[in-house]
């Protein structure tokens, strides 16, 4: 890498926002006021107006049929797929040969164009990861070469999203908490890690492995809801609404547990970015990984829990049994990959648009001998897609308009699996819960 180059590396610990409550141009109070009037006039209007369900899946726009011919075009997933397979291998390199230092590209690429990149593509696209999976070719690859059946399992897998849930855990805190999570030593670990564990899992379990547990494809289904492009049931690509995306998810085992986990890391990024919270951890003589990491999964049964108690009031309030709360709760567990996804822009846009510029840089010399093999070591990240407005903006809309997609898949899913009163009445102490999430959300962001 030149001279150059390498002096444009920064540390992999940078801000996902911009400025703070007392330099960002938007006026906080009158921003919390705007959106909890939102809420409450959109819960208002939805209660009067919105009588029925609506959302079904024949609804859309359908697309030209040469587009939907070129979507569904085989060539189209080939060249997806060696290009993800191509980034793979030169990843791959850098982990297993490249410098242990700032000039590795691997931490960016898995921290950065992996895990924000493929959430954003998600959301953008639908659940590409499933197309691409580089695991799931080669378990469908090895399986080709021992002239065994793709269908072939050795049990059957019935646990649902609960490993997916485990496995977003662990890598959040792989993200957030682990102090060397930038050393090639420790990505080689917990990659390694990964990769046996998924070969392992779909030997036993077949591709139910890729379909349920798999981490990231869960990570990239579940965003995926909230893209414009979607199917009908006659398989027609058309556009559609992220309401639309989000209603065809049902309640399965671990899908609470998932959606917790998707929306309380988010939170814990922007809560730990706190300066309060900084000076506590490096005043306090327990472990600061210990502190960190209980916090995190502090806020995961935070989100699990506000859910499920909302979900207890509303069947109580709808005067259904307590035992219909277990059902009710992951009905409407839906509704809250709306609000993950408007936090997921919020925290991850300025280290996408900005610190994602830098992996162009390193990508050009994976080993770390000096070379520009990409032709890109001259290039400079712009920076004019993390200005102070522009962040504020895209962190504010992004919270708010999630909430209010939340709110209005809430609802629809109530008006579905209860009586059109009870399903209103019901939803006041999920409007609360909405309500305290946004509140939180905008605190955290604009609080420093």
């Amino acid at each position: 890498m030149t001279a150059p180059a390498a002096s444009l590396v920064p540390a992999l610990a940078p801000a996902h926002g911009v400025g703070s409550r007392g330099d960002l141009p938007l006026p906080f109070t009158a921003l919390v006021v705007a959106a909890v009037a939102a809420l409450l006039i959109s819960f208002v209007a939805i209660g009067v107006l919105w009588r029925e369900p609506r959302l079904r899946e024949d609804q859309g726009v359908p697309l030209p049929l040469a587009l939907c011919r070129f979507l569904d075009s085989r060539w189209l997933r080939v060249v997806a797929r060696v290009a993800v397979g191509a980034a793979t291998l030169w990843t791959l390199l850098a982990l297993v040969a490249g410098p242990d230092s700032a000039r590795n590209p691997v931490p960016h690429v898995v921290y950065v164009w992996f895990w924000v990149g493929l959430a954003f593509t998600s959301m953008l696209l639908g659940p590409v990861w499933r197309v691409v999976n580089p695991l799931r070719l080669l378990h469908r690859g090895l399986l080709a070469l021992a002239r065994v059946s793709p269908d072939t399992s050795v049990a059957t897998y019935r646990a649902g999203l609960w490993p997916a849930a485990f496995g977003l855990g662990a890598f959040t805190w792989v993200e957030l908490v682990a102090a060397d999570n930038t050393e090639l030593s420790f990505l080689r670990l917990a990659i390694g890690a990964y990769v046996a564990v998924t070969l392992l899992g779909s030997a036993v379990f077949g591709r139910a492995w890729f379909d349920e547990a798999d981490p990231f494809e869960a990570w990239s289904r579940l965003l995926g809801l909230l893209s414009p492009l979607g199917r009908r049931p006659d398989r027609r690509w058309v556009l559609r609404t992220p309401l639309h995306g989000v209603n065809t998810l049902r309640g399965c085992r671990g899908l609470v547990a998932t959606v917790s986990v998707m929306l309380g890391s988010t939170a814990y990024d922007g809560f730990s970015a706190n300066l309060s919270w900084s000076t506590f951890i490096q005043s306090s003589p327990l472990p600061s990984a210990l502190l960190k990491t209980a916090t995190l999964v502090a806020f995961f049964h935070l989100v699990a829990g506000t859910i499920w108690l909302a979900s207890v009031v509303s069947v109580r309030l709808a005067g259904e049994p307590c035992a219909r709360s277990f059902t009710f709760v992951s009905d409407i567990a839906p509704s809250l990959v709306p609000i993950a996804g408007g936090y997921v822009v919020a925290h991850y846009w300025s280290l996408l648009v900005y610190q994602g510029q830098y992996a162009w840089v390193l990508l050009t010399d994976p080993l770390g001998t000096g070379a520009d093999l990409l032709g890109t070591a001259h290039l400079v990240p712009n920076d004019a897609l993390i200005r102070p407005t522009l962040v504020a903006t895209v962190q504010a809309l992004s919270i708010v308009v999630g909430h209010l997609l939340g709110v209005l898949a809430a609802h629809e899913r109530a008006i579905t699996v209860l009586p059109r009163r009870a399903a209103v009445i019901g939803q006041v102490p999920l409007m609360v819960v909405m309500i305290l999430y946004t509140l939180g959300g905008l605190t955290i962001l604009f609080t420093p």
